[in-house]
């Protein structure tokens, strides 16, 4: 296998990680992808579709939905993410955010938007799941439990993003 294979093969996996990342939390996948990509120079995505993702302005708009995603997950009226519509934005926003990290890796676009909706929908259905085993066989507390997976997206987003650097995203 030759390095520039290895390198196809992560900036794939990392369409699919980051896709799992959306099916836990619709928004945190693209806010994490538009903080890296806005402070990503030069513009890793000048000629795409994809360019707002790049804009201060996208990154601070899809920062306020993930904290108000964060919130809402919270509450006793929030719809299940395997549900309908739900699991079509989480679909939707892992293919947008495995489709931004493969072009800006100038891999072909469409390889990483199918990973990405794999991704999330292998993410929003595991982690539904799980969800309903800690909460209903083991007895754990829901707010207990989303917290955690709160925590889990973000760091795990972050490493992701930022290719294992955890701490990268605050310089």
């Amino acid at each position: 296998m030759t390095l520039n294979d290895t390198i196809m093969i992560r900036t794939y996996l990392k369409a699919f990680q980051i896709g799992v990342i959306a099916g836990m939390r619709t928004m945190t996948a693209p806010a994490l992808v538009s903080y890296k990509l806005s402070r990503t120079t030069p513009n890793p995505l000048p000629d795409s579709k994809l360019h707002f993702l790049t804009s201060p302005k996208a990154t601070n708009v899809l920062a306020v939905m993930a904290a108000g995603e964060l919130v809402g997950d919270k509450l006793p009226q929030a719809g299940d993410r395997i549900g309908f519509p739900q699991i079509l934005g989480r679909i939707g926003a892992g293919a947008v955010c495995g489709a931004a990290i493969v072009e800006a890796d100038e891999k072909p676009t469409a390889y990483g938007a199918v990973l990405g909706a794999l991704g999330a929908t292998a993410g929003s259905f595991a982690f539904f799941y799980l969800r309903q085993w800690l909460t209903h066989e083991k007895d754990l507390p829901d707010p207990v439990v989303a917290l955690a997976e709160d925590a889990l997206a973000i760091g795990a987003g972050l490493l992701i993003v930022n290719d294992g650097e955890f701490w990268e995203i605050a310089s």
